[in-house]
């Protein structure tokens, strides 16, 4: 082969040549980075927080939360939704056989503990939804999503079951439930317990959902 022929060849190699596949994100790195999050705004809220203090936190570098998010808007947006599906069990839908049941079995019991964190970083969140908007509904996307699907998939079979009327307004009945939480949550500063839930479902969501 001429000179210049093998000049082509090399030229050609490193185009060809197969990429070597990039190190795996670490799942469970991601989770402590979260968590690291929800501890930093329980504490001292978003406004003050940095992206230095949450690496100090898992002992790690800046560099690789910016890795994974590329700001503290991004990071506080997966942390919240994050937090959420903590709260429901969305791996494995319940089958009593009666909705109501279905319904507060969708509910994950949790300590007194983490309900009080819980509402600090709620009350910790200050800006957020000022300065990102946009992440802001994100967040609250992520946050009731899951939720409103499990409990619309529940409230379906009740008609399917004849438990409910087939007018019976789900859709209505989900808003109902998702404006509650919140309401109870970022404006009362309380948490949306188990109890809460029962008293919603007996006095107001099932009669209307019988009616239809």
């Amino acid at each position: 082969m001429s000179s210049a022929g093998k000049k082509a060849a090399a030229k050609k190699t490193p185009a060809t040549a197969p990429k070597k596949p990039g190190r795996k994100r670490d799942e469970t790195r991601d989770r402590d980075i979260l968590d690291a999050t929800l501890d930093t705004l329980a504490e001292i809220g978003f406004d003050s927080m940095t992206m230095d203090q949450v690496a100090a936190r898992v002992k790690a570098g800046k560099a690789t939360l910016y890795r994974r998010w590329a700001s503290k808007g991004e990071l506080v947006r997966d942390a919240l939704i994050g937090m959420s599906r903590n709260s429901i069990d969305v791996d494995q839908l319940p089958d009593t056989g009666n909705l109501r049941d279905d319904l507060l079995a969708v509910m994950k019991p949790h300590s007194m503990e983490y309900s009080e964190r819980k509402l600090k970083v709620l009350a910790g969140l200050g800006s957020f939804s000022t300065q990102h908007p946009g992440m802001y509904d994100q967040a609250l996307t992520g946050i009731f999503s899951p939720w409103i699907a499990i409990n619309t998939t529940l409230m379906k079979r009740a008609v399917d079951r004849k438990e409910l009327p087939p007018t019976a307004d789900i859709a209505l009945a989900c808003e109902v439930i998702v404006s509650l939480t919140a309401f109870r949550t970022s404006s009362q500063r309380k948490q949306f317990t188990k109890a809460a839930y029962k008293a919603l479902l007996d006095n107001i969501l099932l009669p209307g959902l019988r009616n239809g």
